[in-house]
């Protein structure tokens, strides 16, 4: 198992503190950093900078919108980061949600599976040089009756394939993702209930007749470092609090679903109903502290080493961390901890 580090939505007050967590990374031998994106930063001009600064991590996408961007300009994206990075991208996409979806980027949230699946096909496509023609039910290229022209991309990647990585969450898209993708970014995974979910993406690839042999599982987990674990949990509850509660409608929220499923749909509505009722506090002290030490690092060298432990027992193979430490000093203390913790678990 190998340790990634998640720096997150850029532009938040923090930036020379996370390019210093990168390089700090990239000095401790862990494998990716990976940069996020909503309404605010995108992902590859901060993957750029971090890659510019680098020099053997691999820079990854968790994720790059679909809605954002046309399937032929995230492949532009991707083969202009691999060749400038030196072969180190990892093309990370998901489907956003609806609020996002329609009220950014104007495009309708409808057929999230077939658009995933059309999408990835022409990105592949055009990654790997050949003329881009496609006629399915969400993309046609060229525009039928129209002047355009069948067209090859012009940059070649350093590598042949650049690697696709999904965000699923719900259970038809994690089976798409084991059809498709050769990894999965995973989101509040928790090794004690992670199992029907890999049963699902395993069901995806037996469907599409492929091996998971080399498939990544790519969690991203809260890390917080120091003696007292419970105390550790309060560092987190904002960051659960926002997803569970307000990341997304009341009718249509993706990690409180999760969270359902998971066995907390009791406390999961507590926390939704206080998030949207602007009681930001309450929703925090709501979140259940197993589900945070479920999904999370937390705590002493020895006890992070033990989690890890049962997280690569479960089928992980990336492990990112996030660190949720109050100061860059600390955050890059907890990058040094977890690189240890990975090795005295035995499992790197």
């Amino acid at each position: 198992m190998r340790l990634g580090l998640n720096l997150g939505y850029w532009g938040a007050g923090n930036d020379a503190a996370n390019l210093a967590l990168a390089k700090k990374a990239d000095e401790l031998d862990y494998a990716v950093v990976w940069a996020a994106e909503a309404y605010g930063s995108d992902a590859p001009t901060v993957l750029s900078w971090v890659a510019a600064q680098t020099s053997r991590i691999d820079v990854g996408s968790a994720v790059l919108q679909i809605p954002a961007r046309t399937p032929a300009m995230t492949a532009m994206t991707a083969a202009t980061l691999d060749t400038l990075s030196g072969g180190r991208f990892r093309l990370g996409l998901g489907v956003s949600g609806p609020q996002v979806s329609e009220g950014w980027h104007g495009v309708k949230f409808a057929s999230p599976l077939g658009r995933t699946r059309e999408y990835v096909e022409i990105v592949r496509k055009a990654l790997s040089r050949d003329r881009v023609r496609y006629d399915g039910d969400h993309f046609q290229l060229p525009l039928p009756g129209g002047p355009g022209k069948a067209l090859t991309l012009t940059v070649h990647p350093v590598r042949e394939e650049i690697p696709v990585y999904l965000a699923a969450i719900g259970p038809k898209n994690l089976e798409l993702t084991g059809e498709i993708a050769n990894g999965w970014l995973p989101v509040f995974y928790s090794p004690e209930h992670a199992g029907e979910q890999l049963k699902l993406i395993q069901a995806g690839a037996e469907k599409a007749e492929r091996s998971l042999d080399g498939f990544d599982v790519v969690p991203t987990v809260p890390l917080v470092v120091g003696d007292d674990w419970k105390a550790c949990a309060d560092a987190v509850r904002g960051y659960a609090a926002l997803y569970i509660g307000g990341m997304g409608s009341r009718e249509k929220n993706f990690y409180n679903q999760l969270a359902c499923r998971m066995g907390f749909e009791r406390e999961a509505a507590d926390v939704q109903q206080k998030y949207l009722g602007k009681d930001y506090e309450g929703a925090m002290a709501a979140v259940p502290l197993e589900f945070i030490d479920a999904t999370s690092l937390l705590g002493p060298k020895e006890r992070i080493a033990e989690r890890m432990q049962a997280f690569a027992e479960s089928g992980v193979t990336t492990l990112t961390v996030a660190p949720a430490m109050p100061d860059p000093e600390g955050s890059a203390h907890a990058l040094e901890v977890a690189a240890e913790a990975v090795e005295s678990a035995g499992v790197a």
